[in-house]
């Protein structure tokens, strides 16, 4: 059976991935997150592509956490594919930035994103957005696909 990725953590940023870590450790999701590090890597595995080509754990996630500021690949361009494509479009996607700038909140939206929150620069803050992130997404919406 495979193992089951409920969330998808596309973030580059080590301390931002360490953050996110704890406060789905403790809400006991921890087990249920695959981590990506550049939008490159987040396309590979969400079409099966590159260094995921024939894998066959690969599963879709329920949510995918992406930061914008990703190397190789940007996050409006990784959302812009995910959301174009018919295998994928229908994958909520949660921007996670420290973007401050309007531009690119709009064209997140523009793009299809389900919902943009600015990372809190407080240690505490960071921990609970992400919780209620999780819980939200895992918990309270609902998607009209399952995992095979």
């Amino acid at each position: 059976m495979k193992e089951i990725i409920e969330i998808l953590l596309v973030e580059d940023n080590p301390s931002d991935v360490k953050l996110a870590m704890r406060a789905f450790e403790k809400n006991n999701l921890a087990n249920k997150v695959q981590v990506l590090r550049d939008g490159e890597e987040a396309l590979e595995y969400l079409f099966g592509t590159g260094r995921y080509a024939g894998k066959t754990d690969r599963v879709r996630p329920k949510v995918i956490l992406l930061d914008l500021k990703l190397p190789i690949i940007d996050g409006h361009e990784v959302l812009k594919r995910i959301k174009s494509d018919p295998q994928t479009q229908m994958i909520p996607v949660v921007v996670m930035t420290s973007s401050t700038y309007e531009k690119d909140l709009v064209e997140s939206y523009q793009l299809g994103v389900n919902s943009y929150v600015q990372k809190p620069v407080d240690f505490e803050q960071f921990i609970e957005a992400v919780r209620q992130l999780g819980l939200y997404w895992l918990l309270v919406n609902k998607v009209p696909y399952t995992n095979e």
